[in-house]
């Protein structure tokens, strides 16, 4: 005998709702292909299973008989895997993510409570990283996904947005920009700009997007995390060029922030996932949790959730000032 689950199921539907349109339409199948399932199984068990009318389909004898055991064989297969689930919740294993610095503040700690609750014997295991190295990671397969903002028209990669993330100016409340609803690139050329490396890839994201404005970030001092850019703005040694969601959260005592347009940068994050790959159980379903815990309606937007007080974007350098290209 050779019966497919699929095929089990399709009749006992039609059974249950004595009509094979019905039936296609709650399977999501073509009439014709529900047809051939249960002709197929009529076939394998060597009699027929229904009676077709135009208006009803009734069980022949053979198929009264049929359907509480093949009810009951589902049963068991349902409730044994079931039972093999609970007992991979409860065994050990692990889940690697590679995540930009401030997708490790911003996104992870909640959809990792609510995973160590479910799943307390599954360790996770974070690679804070730049992005560059964080798309390595996961097109060469060393973790199961990632947190990034580069990869959206990578070949080997699949991306799935989360959210978009502006760059803003960063500087003191004392600053004379502070007083300003938002500020062009332009206007920073004048005071002593803060900046990320040329590794970064938000360097590389400004540089780029500046570049198409005729436009160039020069800069008086660079470092190599973000953080260390907020505590020299802190000291007061000058403004610095940031993805908002690195900034420190509204209410800060010293760092204000100010829009910058002309041109509006920004970056587009979201979860990379190598193309065609299979997560493994635990992995899905960590990253089903993460996603759940991002777009519930409980949690808080953009505007209104507590950012990072100094979440570095790993290995990112930015720069300070702006000329015009000649």
């Amino acid at each position: 005998m050779n019966a497919e689950l699929l095929d089990l199921k399709a009749f006992i539907t039609v059974a249950e709702m004595g009509s094979f349109v019905r039936t296609a339409k709650a399977l999501n199948l073509s009439q014709p292909a529900l047809s051939r399932r249960i002709q197929k199984l009529e076939e394998s068990l060597g009699a027929p299973l229904l009676e077709r009318s135009t208006r009803h389909v009734n069980l022949t004898m053979t198929g009264r008989d049929f359907l509480p055991k093949v009810r009951r064989l589902i049963d068991e297969f349902e409730t044994s895997v079931l039972a093999i689930h609970d007992i991979g919740a409860r065994s050990s294993g692990l889940v690697s993510v590679a995540a930009v610095p401030t997708a490790v503040f911003y996104f992870l700690p909640r959809a990792i409570g609510r995973f160590a609750e479910a799943y307390p014997r599954i360790r996770i295991r974070i690679l804070d990283i730049g992005a560059n190295e964080g798309l390595e990671a996961v097109a060469r397969g060393e973790v199961d996904f990632g947190i990034n903002f580069i990869g959206a028209s990578h070949a080997e990669i699949e991306f799935e947005k989360l959210v978009e993330d502006p760059f803003v100016l960063a500087c003191r409340h004392d600053h004379p920009l502070a007083s300003r609803k938002q500020v062009s690139w332009s206007e920073i050329v004048s005071h002593r700009v803060i900046t990320v490396g040329r590794n970064s890839g938000n360097r590389a994201l400004i540089d780029n997007a500046l570049a198409r404005q005729g436009l160039q970030l020069n800069w008086s001092y660079e470092v190599a995390h973000l953080s260390g850019s907020l505590g020299l703005v802190e000291e007061g040694l000058g403004i610095a060029v940031l993805p908002r969601l690195a900034t420190p959260a509204a209410g800060h005592p010293i760092i204000h922030t100010v829009r910058l347009i002309e041109p509006e940068v920004s970056r587009t994050i979201g979860i990379v996932r190598r193309r065609g790959a299979t997560l493994s159980p635990h992995a899905s379903q960590f990253l089903k949790m993460l996603l759940e815990a991002w777009r519930s309606p409980s949690r808080a937007s953009g505007h209104g959730k507590p950012r990072p007080r100094s979440a570095e974007a790993s290995s990112n350098t930015i720069s300070t000032g702006l000329k015009r290209k000649r």
